[in-house]
């Protein structure tokens, strides 16, 4: 088969859960013999190769703009890829629903994967927010397969609208430390720092992160991964800590020193309150991470009983950043974690599951 990827930033994969999910997804579906596409925006990636470990690449430009860059550059990447023979299109986002209309009205095989429940970001209000939650009545009464990453989103989906979603999660890989000597550089040492990363926005709650920890009696560390895409008042907000022991590295794209600080730290912060399954939480867990994470139907339905859970409350926060100090052995958790990962999240068995979806899209046996 002939798949287009439509509706992420790009590969490889540096900004979210889509962008993994489409590298991820790609790279195993090539290796069955698949001849994958994959849209990026050439704003985010200066060199500009035409392949990537056998995927197609084709960059496009994209307004840099916060409501509507995304929306846009799927409308243009869509017009390109019907000019193209492929046996499906398999488009990112909600938010790009409108857009669908013409591939639909085209007779084009079309999967659409939904998202977690982008209207209720707060960085959403007023008129973006009624936007989302418009293309999302409109996504479900088109008839197009959509998939949800999490079973709370798939059940959101059936109990709101009557609406069933097909099931395929994110998926981790298992690993372990290369070369520890890489935080030596940034002042860091093995098991010496708490550990956030994402990007910074108020769901993530890094500000939450920060004053609990500005509480906690410790001599370990904070340590912050991410930034803002556009300006904030939110990012702006983070950048001005007065604690020495926090650290904030930015936007980190070195995959190998990220796997370094994942494998090294005391626990991993997981903030995200919003969202289906977590990339990142993922990745945590099948690092080794400890993980301390909001307590939402999202976040619990991934770590289970292999991670400990805050409310949004920076004194519950630095209670259960105590409690993790005061453990004298966290390796049951850590390796709980590693199982759950292995059991049933797995990339191999997702890009199969998406390989029998677009198999049965493409002979239209599946709508």
């Amino acid at each position: 088969m002939k798949i287009a990827f439509i509706g992420t930033r790009g590969i490889p994969a540096r900004y979210g859960g889509f962008e993994t999910c489409a590298e991820e997804i790609a790279k195993r579906l090539v290796k069955k013999g698949h001849e994958v596409w994959v849209y990026g925006r050439s704003g985010y990636y200066p060199h500009q190769d035409t392949m990537y470990e056998a995927i197609h690449l084709v960059y496009l430009r994209e307004i840099r703009a916060k409501f509507f860059e995304t929306f846009l550059h799927t409308g243009l990447s869509l017009l390109h890829a019907l000019a193209r023979r492929f046996d499906v299109l398999m488009v990112f986002n909600v938010a790009n629903s409108p857009w669908l209309l013409i591939p639909l009205a085209l007779g084009k095989k079309t999967v659409v994967h939904v998202d977690g429940l982008e209207w209720m970001r707060p960085k959403w209000h007023g008129l973006g927010r009624r936007y989302y939650q418009w293309a999302e009545r409109l996504a479900v009464r088109l008839p197009l397969p959509l998939i949800s990453d999490s079973q709370e989103i798939r059940k959101y989906f059936r109990e709101r609208y009557g609406r069933e979603t097909r099931y395929i999660s994110y998926g981790a890989v298992l690993q372990a430390s290369r070369d520890p000597s890489r935080l030596g550089p940034l002042g860091l040492t093995p098991e010496g720092y708490f550990l956030q990363i994402a990007r910074f926005e108020p769901e993530n709650n890094q500000l939450l992160s920060i004053r609990a920890f500005e509480g906690l009696e410790t001599k370990k560390k904070l340590v912050l991964v991410g930034g803002a895409t556009y300006a904030s008042k939110y990012a702006r907000e983070i950048s001005p800590t007065r604690d020495p022991r926090i650290v904030l590295l930015g936007f980190c794209y070195d995959r190998d020193l990220l796997r370094e600080l994942l494998c090294h730290c005391f626990a991993y912060i997981h903030g995200n309150e919003v969202g289906g399954t977590n990339p990142g939480l993922l990745q945590a867990m099948a690092s080794g991470c400890f993980v301390i994470a909001r307590d939402v139907p999202f976040n619990r339905e991934v770590g289970g009983d292999a991670a400990v859970y805050f409310n949004k409350s920076a004194d519950d926060l630095r209670g259960k950043m105590a409690w993790a100090l005061g453990q004298p052995d966290l390796a049951p958790m850590k390796d709980k974690a590693r199982k759950i990962i292995e059991s049933r999240y797995s990339w191999d068995a997702m890009a199969d599951a998406y390989e029998r979806l677009f198999v049965s899209v493409a002979s239209g046996s599946q709508r």
